[in-house]
């Protein structure tokens, strides 16, 4: 089986949870006999040697892409890495506007009438969560026929991780961590920032920071709190980003949504006790094991921080992921639909 994997342009530029996700499903699938390819724009483009194309992103950054190889006869797969906490009704109501629009105006365009069109053209979608699956359907219009679950997963080696290398190099343990962009609102960091002053604990945040006003008012807010080290993003393979990992006590996710945030299941993998959004279709990973908080308020970010630094630690939850949400797991799910796709071709 030859499979291309292929996403935005700028994937390389943002890293984070799509990229990761690529590459421990290209690792897996390898190790599972597929041939896998990453899509390469300078490269020819071999039709003849590829049986399908699995798209990472639904969006206006891979639909001229997804366009373009489904016009060529392509099966394509698509993981539309989609969220909206705007209801099914919504979502519908945009959808039906842009598509009126579309046929009197040429060149509008919507978010929501891209990925509905992106989604059309695969052969299969794989949300990340049953939430996500129940927007695509009931909001974008995207038959339940066509959809399958694929969760996210998690490294193994995250569940071996050693705290003792981040406490030698920083000096500090038991603390509260936070892992992602440090920039985009949807990460709500600023939120975090402001909540963790009043929580007697050392704190983390390890992220790649945007040079925006959103970014800049982050470290602002960060100088006012003596027990917050505010460091830069570390590789995802670092045996130091593992490491805090293991050594945080509490590690925080408030983003308005997540599906369900890598960093979360990374953190949980080392034995972390989880505060995260209740958005997104968290509680599908983490089920009891986690505090859910409301994104919309500090008071609330910093509720659920200091209900979790009051709780013993247990093993149930890395656990819990180990059993469920190893990327070797989603890969096998990954490659069951591949050969439907395939099979029925």
């Amino acid at each position: 089986m030859n499979v291309c994997l292929a996403t935005y342009q700028s994937i390389s530029l943002l890293k984070g949870g799509p990229r990761t996700q690529m590459d421990q499903t290209k690792r897996c699938l390898e190790t599972l006999g597929a041939r896998v390819l990453l899509f390469e724009t300078w490269g020819e483009f071999q039709k003849e040697k590829i049986d399908l194309v699995h798209l990472f992103g639904a969006h206006i950054g891979t639909y001229h892409l997804a366009r373009e190889i489904h016009k060529v006869g392509i099966p394509i797969v698509v993981t539309p890495i989609f969220y909206s906490r705007h209801s099914p009704l919504y979502l519908r109501t945009v959808l039906g506007l842009d598509r009126t629009a579309h046929k009197l105006v040429k060149g509008l365009w919507t978010d929501y009438g891209l990925v509905a069109e992106i989604c059309s053209w695969a052969k299969v979608v794989l949300p990340n969560t049953q939430k996500e699956a129940r927007l695509l359907n009931k909001g974008l219009g995207v038959p339940m026929e066509k959809i399958t679950v694929v969760p996210n997963g998690v490294e193994e080696r995250f569940y071996r991780a050693d705290p003792s290398v981040f406490k030698k190099h920083y000096g500090i343990e038991n603390f509260v961590l936070n892992v992602g962009h440090i920039g985009p609102a949807r990460k709500n960091v600023l939120h975090l920032i402001r909540a963790l002053e009043k929580v007697n604990t050392p704190a983390v945040v390890i992220g790649r920071v945007e040079d925006n006003e959103y970014g800049r008012a982050c470290f602002q807010e960060a100088k006012k709190n003596p027990r917050l080290l505010m460091l830069t993003a570390l590789p995802n393979d670092s045996e130091l980003l593992a490491s805090a990992y293991a050594a945080c006590d509490v590690f925080v996710l408030p983003s308005l949504y997540e599906t369900p945030g890598i960093a979360a299941l990374e953190a949980a993998l080392a034995g972390a006790k989880i505060v995260i959004t209740k958005h997104g279709g968290t509680e599908e990973y983490f089920s009891f094991h986690a505090e859910y908080i409301d994104p919309s308020s500090y008071e609330l970010i910093q509720h659920g921080i200091i209900t979790a630094l009051n709780k013993e630690k247990n093993g149930n939850l890395r656990e819990h992921i180990r059993s469920n949400y190893l990327w070797e797991h989603v890969a096998k799910k990954t490659m069951v639909v591949y050969e439907g796709v395939l099979s029925r071709q």
